[in-house]
């Protein structure tokens, strides 16, 4: 992980929200959300260039942006992230946003063994360290909200995808049993569980879900999906699953037997998220 230097800088008045996956799709329309409503940011990705375009995009805003590129699927990145936060000054979150994360599909015996590790590494453990880092601070405090991005994925077990939707339901299973230990806090962590986003990656993977130039019927815009996280994050949500259709979805994951899930699964296919 290379993180740029900077001078100390002195805690912002404003409410300050760390947003990892900030390059783009739900990540950055998240960021979006954030800005308009007031929050300084912290942008964290592995490309620098796309934060500083979406900086360069809030300045109207009038919110102070901290650009971070980081790769938190290496091992420790997310200790050495929390070091240079403190470092600046910008070590007292009150929103924090775990929204990195990567899928592949393939045959667990076919995957690639170092790429399964990254996976793990992001969907998990750097989400986990993050959460963990900053959790004590906000119960202190008496305030903060946690967003986890999970999955649809998440609800069941996904042949041709075995650990993108082990790591997924992780996510759902830890976001749920810590905001239920913090009943009573002040501070709230929300799992968000989107099914198929536009972010453009699917077009350029050329996948069965792929389709030039609009989405397949039922996939969801980032914004669409952003919108409703921020409004279950900023209620306590415990659980969102935007757009009905993925609500129907949702439910669906949920009650029907894996034998049937298992037969109705479709041909491996790579997705980012």
């Amino acid at each position: 992980m290379s993180l740029s230097p900077s001078a100390e800088t002195v805690r912002p008045s404003r409410p300050l929200a760390l947003v990892t996956g900030a390059s783009s799709g739900i990540g950055a329309a998240l960021a979006r959300e954030l800005a308009h409503d007031g929050h300084d940011l912290v942008l964290v990705a592995r490309r620098e260039a796309p934060m500083l375009a979406l900086a360069e995009e809030l300045a109207a805003c009038q919110v102070k942006i901290t650009v971070l590129p980081a790769n938190l699927g290496v091992i420790d990145a997310a200790s050495r992230l929390t070091g240079e936060l403190v470092r600046r000054g910008l070590a007292e979150v009150d929103v924090l946003v775990n929204g990195a994360g990567f899928g592949d599909y393939a045959s667990f015996a076919e995957a690639e063994a170092t790429k399964l590790a990254e996976m793990i590494q992001l969907n998990i453990a750097a989400l986990t360290a993050l959460t963990r880092t900053f959790l004590p601070g906000m119960v202190a405090r008496g305030r903060g909200r946690v967003l986890l991005v999970g999955g649809l994925v998440g609800f069941a077990p996904g042949p041709g995808a075995a650990v993108y939707h082990a790591s997924k339901a992780y996510v759902v299973s830890l976001g749920e049993a810590l905001d239920h230990e913090l009943r009573g806090t002040g501070v709230c962590v929300t799992t968000l569980c989107p099914g198929r986003t536009w972010t453009g990656f699917q077009a350029a993977a050329g996948g069965p879900d792929s389709v030039p130039h609009r989405p397949r019927f039922g996939t969801m815009l980032p914004a669409d999906v952003a919108r409703q996280a921020y409004q279950a994050l900023q209620g306590c949500r415990r659980v969102v699953v935007p757009g009905w259709l993925n609500k129907l979805r949702a439910a669906w994951l949920r009650l029907a037997p894996h034998p049937l899930t298992f037969a109705l699964a479709g041909e491996p296919r790579r997705e980012d998220k």
